[in-house]
């Protein structure tokens, strides 16, 4: 009689964990994968994607590539490639898809090249047995400049296995969670890390069968690495180095996982993550597994002081259809206008309490007001309680970029300085005000006159005059929750004209931007006062001298400043919008704004537009750039030139209407009756246009499948049926307002998280803020919210803050989330 393995294991320690291993390893199981008609191979519990995606240029590696598992739901694993290194940066070299082939014998191949080593690679994956062969494969032998550094990686996320175990052969680990090493110097110098565990079989997470995931290679050691060591982004990664002087298949795995039989991914209930107005339309969308039918009713329950839930209405589930890879459903709680706590109950899952209520939108913007813009603010130390956000940074602002450079950033500097200065010459008088663009450190002006233009027009139409927040120019400095007796929005306004002024004070044009030199510098995180000295650069003094205002340190900011046309107009519009609102309360600076947006109009009405364009950071398309000065210019002085030349610019902006309504509006008073007709026809399109949303995706918005997430167009879209609906209501309905809004706050794929952290009872609260190394968030951000990757899958992670496309925040989308917040209010309360 065999004894059992529990006495074995006890009597035999060695054996005992060998017996272990192979009892987990044994105990992978998956049905067989298949090709399916969208080109990737799935079975129930599991999609492994073969190049569906790729580097797309997007800010260089974006964990989005290669080689993918979807594994119960959560995709754990990405960026199935042949790479340089053991764990590669954002940065780091990553080859060219050349092509892509889905075979008839139910195999996928995938042609890539690193064009600056001359060397082409074919990665194929084809199935075998339960799981998948992977293999890399060579026309010709590896060139020796790569022997040694070229490796069969791929990336697991190490979010999806913190507190679990890995066996490599017969050795047992454990998953740091924080990195500990080790640590080592490559042959050609460089700082990497040292292998976790090296074997020939792998098994990730054999306690948990969700996760479990065997890694055997037929051809060459596996060794296991923890990219965090380099970087915080970084994941756990599995690597088999490629042989020299070989060709043919010279690396192959096979791949499985572990699926739980007859797994069905739980019910998502999209809804208001704040609630609803009593009269409004209330409509939760359920996103469904395939293989779950939907169930035949949905229970509101209303909430109890004493813990008790009754029903409040049980109603129908009405199918939706497919999207995507989902199925859907839709629950109309709109009857329900009593006001309380509520939660909806659908097949025994159960969402967090929302309330119905009057005032359910009232405050959902004070987060953003109040914590998000304050935290974002450069050249101001920031104070929150006990708590120091950051200290007054970058006081050494800045340094004139080099010509004919392009920065990693997406900024660029032409031929000329386009102003008096030299290359590397500080430039005086740029420390002073805008905000910190997004998770990182710079000033985009692109988007600083977008904030300063969004937030004038909130001043104007809503007038909300909340105070909770000290902002002292003199002193620099600004304290949450301490009111000082002026309205916040508009020292915020003020804020961002002095850095806009002084961009045109300094050089006399708009600029594109300042930012870090180097990536040392662009990968800082925490405090941003602690990434320069302060002090500005002066290269008679040593590294590290200083004389209290100078230094030898060149960790100054550079200026991009190359002469943008569309880049003035933007800037000019702020200035306009801000001298109206500034009016009252800061009339110098007031007169100031619109002084130097009738100089620069004038200037490019009088010379050819300098038409420089680079990434993202040179101004929009022109002809709406200069739509909008023309109206802001218009609106502030009345003079009928700035109207002719909005009239004659329509026709050419009209069909971006999301970029241009928020301005045409706006103008309605001062045009005349062509300009209303023409209007109004764009808001026929416009209507037609989020008909045919309805019908093309249960939410009715537009959804961007790109490499960045599209909260910002849901929430312009959203505001121009707001603004629409106000000047045509006959025309465009509010519905699409909501529909926004309610997507914004938890009515959307994949999960049921409000993107606005901080608002909403579940929330974004682990997000790609200057805090995201402490997986934490900042209060009113908003995340670019639900990724399409493709072909199919929504995702945005929740525990993994470092998908910048997913959960970073920009600072324009605070205020961008403010109007439309006080927009959905005002409708509620009209009469």
């Amino acid at each position: 009689m065999r004894p059992p393995l529990r006495a074995l294991l006890s009597q035999t320690p060695y054996l005992g964990l060998t017996l272990l291993a192979l009892s987990f390893t044994l105990s992978v199981r998956a049905a067989a994968l298949r090709l399916n008609d969208r080109g990737y191979f799935e079975t129930r519990g599991l999609n492994v994607l073969v190049f569906s995606n790729t580097y797309d240029g997007l800010f260089s590696d974006a964990k989005i590539a290669g080689i993918e598992l979807i594994h119960h739901g959560v995709r754990t694993a990405t960026n199935g490639d042949v790479r340089l290194a053991p764990t590669p940066g954002q940065w780091d070299a990553a080859p060219q898809l050349v092509a892509r082939r889905v075979n008839t014998d139910g195999s996928i191949e995938a042609h890539l090249r690193y064009p600056d080593f001359d060397f082409d690679f074919t990665i194929r994956a084809e199935p075998r047995g339960d799981g998948l062969a992977l293999s890399v494969n060579l026309a010709q032998p590896l060139p020796a400049a790569l022997v040694g550094r070229a490796g069969f990686n791929l990336e697991f996320l190490p979010s999806a296995y913190f507190r679990k175990t890995f066996f490599m052969d017969e050795r047992s680990g454990n998953f740091p969670l924080h990195p500990t090493g080790p640590m080592t110097r490559s042959p050609r110098g460089e700082l990497e890390p040292r292998p976790l565990a090296t074997g020939r079989t792998l098994v990730l997470a054999p306690e948990d069968p969700a996760r479990r995931v065997r890694l055997a290679s037929t051809s060459g050691d596996v060794s296991l690495y923890d990219g965090r060591n380099l970087a915080q982004n970084g994941w756990f990664v599995a690597r088999t180095l490629l042989p020299a002087n070989r060709t043919g298949r010279v690396v192959e795995w096979t791949l499985s996982a572990n699926t739980i039989p007859n797994w069905v991914r739980p019910p998502v209930i999209g809804r208001s993550q704040v609630g609803y107005h009593p009269a409004q339309t209330k409509l939760a969308v359920i996103e469904l597994d395939p293989n779950d039918p939907p169930a035949a009713t949905a229970q509101l329950l209303r909430l109890q002081p004493d813990g008790t839930a009754t029903e409040a209405l049980a109603a129908p589930v009405q199918p939706w259809g497919p999207y995507l890879r989902y199925h859907y459903a839709t629950f109309d709680f709109s009857e329900v206008r009593e006001p309380g706590l509520y939660v909806i109950d659908y097949a025994g899952t159960r969402t967090a309490a929302f309330r119905i209520a009057a005032d359910a939108y009232a405050d959902i913007w004070h987060a953003s007001s109040d914590v998000y813009l304050p935290v974002q603010m450069d050249h101001m130390f920031v104070n929150e309680g006990y708590r120091v956000w950051h200290g007054d940074p970058h006081r050494d602002d800045a340094r004139q970029a080099p010509v004919n450079h392009e920065h990693f950033d997406l900024y660029a500097q032409g031929p000329t300085t386009d102003t008096r200065f030299q290359p590397g010459e500080h430039i005086p008088g740029l420390n002073i005000g805008g905000w910190l663009d997004a998770g990182d450190f710079d000033i985009r002006t692109q988007t600083n006159y977008h904030v300063v233009q969004q937030l004038a027009h909130i001043w104007e139409r809503f007038q909300p005059r909340r105070d909770e927040t000290t902002i002292d120019q003199t002193r620099r400095y600004v304290d949450l929750h301490v009111p000082d007796g002026i309205p916040d929005l508009l020292q915020q306004i003020e804020h961002g004209t002095l850095q806009l002024l002084a961009q045109h004070r300094a050089v006399g044009h708009a600029i594109n931007g300042i930012v870090e030199p180097d990536l040392g510098q662009y990968t800082h995180l925490g405090d941003a006062a602690s990434k320069t000295d302060g002090l500005i650069y002066d290269a008679s003094l040593a590294p590290g001298q200083s004389n209290g205002t100078h230094s030898g340190t060149p960790d100054d900011r550079w200026a991009f400043t190359s002469k943008s046309t569309a880049l003035n107009y933007g800037s000019i519009a702020a200035l306009a919008a801000a001298s109206r609102t500034l009016r009252g309360y800061r009339d110098a600076l007031a007169d100031e704004c619109l002084a130097t947006a009738l100089r620069v109009w004038n200037e490019k009405h009088a010379q050819p537009p300098h038409l420089f364009r680079h990434g993202n950071t040179t101004g929009g398309i022109l002809e709406d750039e200069e739509f909008r000065a023309a109206v802001e210019l218009l609106l502030a002085t009345r003079e009928p030139r700035f109207g002719r030349r909005a009239e004659e610019l329509w026709p050419m902006v009209q069909q971006r209407l999301p970029a241009n309504v928020p301005h045409a509006v706006r103008a309605l008073p001062l045009l005349g009756e062509t300009f209303r007709a023409q209007l109004a026809a764009s808001a026929r399109t416009f209507r037609d246009e989020a008909a045919a949303l309805a019908k093309a995706n249960p939410y009715g918005v537009p959804i961007h499948t790109g490499g960045w997430a599209g909260s910002t167009q849901v929430l312009r879209f959203a505001s121009t049926a707001y603004l629409l609906h106000r000047a045509f209501p006959d025309i465009v309905d509010a519905q699409p307002v909501f529909d926004g809004l309610h997507y914004l706050l938890g009515r959307h794929p994949g999960s049921e998280l409000s993107l606005v952290s901080g608002v909403g009872t579940q929330s974004k609260e682990v997000a790609y803020g200057s805090n995201r190394a402490d997986f934490s968030f900042i209060a009113g951000g908003v995340v670019p919210g639900v990724l399409i990757i493709k072909p199919d899958f929504p995702e945005n992670k929740e525990d993994w803050p470092f998908f910048w496309g997913e959960n970073e925040y920009v600072v324009n989308g605070g205020p961008d989330f403010m109007f439309l917040a006080l927009a959905a209010q005002d409708l509620v309360d009209a009469p």
